[in-house]
């Protein structure tokens, strides 16, 4: 899909105030930056700080930082031999010296970069029983970042629709989580459309190191498989997809209009139908199925998290699996 046209004409270096001060246009974006968060969406951020906080203290305590591998080990000391010791490890140089064997110690570097892609397209408003998609996301995102920082972990936002609207480089500290959770919540695209090959190509080009990539979307695009298989070559993908009831089963409402939120394209169909909703039903299906597949080959460890259910009890899950897998 081509990039919908930039807004605005290029322009030239921006003009300086007197005294060396920015121009009028650095002062109208420190505004805007400033600007208070409306009294719904610091409601919305508060329940979902207290909530996802206590979930990343109590109930993941442990399996986030047994889930993932460090980046490496780094030389901490060296000891005397024992008996049994990996002989790859001595150190001859010090063990000449002291006329007696001695062994290098490493420590796993544990800290890590945790980079949250996540797909805000107009598909991501959809919701019909607890919360949108993209509530869902946001605290799924929360719930993760938590458990990043309380490791000493940094955190990095991608926002994406049709293009890559939000880009937030990894940081540590609680109120870095905090404005990652806001952007999130308060996110109001330009643009419809999805594009995750975009996003898993930005994800490659601006984490330089190895990191820890949650995806989070419902995946309702296509072509995005080769970027997928890129960005998993170089980081540790792990693709979170959103399930709401409604794309598994169609209700028997009689005819229906319904609107295609990416496109605004109207479409009547007649749920009264049986046939109908079960051409619906197992195409749905078919879609879940090839992406799951997708997942499979890559190696990828994957979650379903649903809106009519816990966002919580998936994640956990996921990470108790890979501990068990890397302490194998």
């Amino acid at each position: 899909m081509a990039a919908p046209p930039r807004d605005g004409a290029a322009s030239g270096p921006k003009p300086r105030a007197p005294g060396g001060a920015l121009g009028t246009g650095s002062e109208e974006r420190q505004k805007k930056r400033a600007k208070p968060l409306p009294p719904e969406l610091l409601k919305q951020l508060r329940a979902i700080e207290i909530r996802t906080r206590r979930m990343a203290n109590e109930q993941l305590t442990g399996t986030y930082s047994s889930s993932f591998k460090g980046q490496g080990l780094s030389f901490r000391e060296v000891r005397a031999y024992n008996p049994g010791d990996d002989v790859r490890w001595i150190d001859w140089n010090v063990s000449a010296r002291m006329s007696e064997t001695f062994v290098k110690v490493f420590v796993e570097e544990r800290e890590m970069t945790v980079m949250l892609v996540v797909d805000l397209s107009a598909s991501e408003q959809w919701g019909t029983v607890r919360a949108s998609k993209a509530r869902v996301a946001a605290e799924i995102s929360a719930l993760c970042a938590f458990s990043a920082i309380k490791n000493n972990d940094r955190v990095g936002l991608v926002l994406a629709t049709e293009v890559v609207e939000k880009m937030l480089p990894p940081k540590k500290g609680e109120k870095h989580v905090l404005r990652v959770i806001r952007e999130i919540l308060g996110f109001e695209p330009k643009y419809t459309g999805t594009n995750l090959e975009l996003a898993l190509s930005t994800l490659v080009k601006v984490a330089k190191r190895k990191s820890v990539a949650f995806v989070i979307s419902d995946f309702f695009a296509a072509g995005f498989e080769r970027a997928l298989a890129l960005a998993a070559a170089k980081h540790d993908v792990i693709p979170v997809m959103l399930v709401d009831p409604r794309d598994e089963e169609l209700p028997d409402v009689g005819l229906a209009t319904f609107e295609d939120l990416e496109t605004g394209e109207d479409v009547v169909v007649d749920t009264g139908d049986p046939k109908v909703r079960e051409h619906y039903r197992k195409t749905m299906k078919a879609l879940r199925r090839e992406r799951e597949k997708l997942f499979q080959k890559l190696a990828l460890d994957s979650v379903i998290v649903r809106t009519d259910g816990s966002f919580v009890q998936p994640i956990r899950n996921l990470f108790q699996m890979r501990a068990r897998r890397i302490h194998r």
